[in-house]
């Protein structure tokens, strides 16, 4: 099957539904392609087949804009609590710092992981060790770390998983649109290309006639 051109989706989608009507509206042309099978029923099957195709773009790109949107909200929340617990991790250290027991408790004995589910399970541990422990409390207050301050991390931690699971549901949403719009081009790719191949010979005494169907004519 011939691949589609580099325009983009929107201009092919167009550039289909002009060929269609022109091809079911414009008498010499409709005549010559009636007479090789391309009648009223069988461009009207083109149509349905673009309908289907356009149905399967506009909810790609509905699916696609929504995932684009959650995701910004996920990375705005993983930006502010990332901030957060890059300073909490600082001063804690400091605080413990000749304390290795309570910094492996609070997971900050190493390098904070880069990978997200490593980074966010030290998070919380941080957190929930933190905010459960009067004695660690005390400790943390002298560089200003008060337990109003790890309760409000605590509660970004939880708003952050629910954006990441809004974001990786849509993401899921978006793909699976992406699969079934890619599906509708591939078969109106081939039903078109074959559309354009009668209309050649259609039209081989009349080549002016194929630029009505957006194929080009040289000279």
């Amino acid at each position: 099957m011939a691949k589609r051109p580099t325009n983009s989706e929107a201009a092919t989608l167009e550039l289909y539904r002009v060929a269609l009507e022109n091809a079911g509206t414009q008498p010499e042309i409709s005549t010559e392609m009636a007479e090789l099978g391309y009648d009223a029923a069988k461009i009207a099957e083109g149509k349905a087949l673009w309908a289907q195709t356009r149905a399967a773009y506009d909810a790609n790109t509905t699916e696609f804009d929504e995932s684009l949107a959650v995701y910004a909200l996920f990375s705005s929340k993983r930006e502010e609590i990332e901030k957060v617990f890059k300073m909490h991790c600082k001063k804690a250290r400091v605080v413990f710092r000749k304390d290795s027991l309570t910094k492996n408790e609070l997971s900050i004995s190493g390098e904070i992981p880069r990978t997200y589910v490593k980074w966010y399970e030290t998070a919380r541990k941080f957190y929930e060790t933190s905010s459960t422990n009067a004695d660690i409390q005390s400790k943390l207050a002298r560089l200003a770390i008060t337990p109003e301050q790890l309760t409000a991390a605590k509660t970004l931690l939880i708003e952050l998983e629910t954006a990441r699971a809004e974001y990786l549901r849509e993401k899921g949403e978006s793909q699976e649109a992406t699969k079934i719009k890619d599906a509708a081009f591939a078969k109106m790719d081939d039903w078109m290309s074959e559309f354009y191949a009668v209309a050649r010979i259609a039209l081989e005494d009349k080549p002016q006639l194929l630029e009505a169907l957006g194929k080009v004519v040289k000279g």
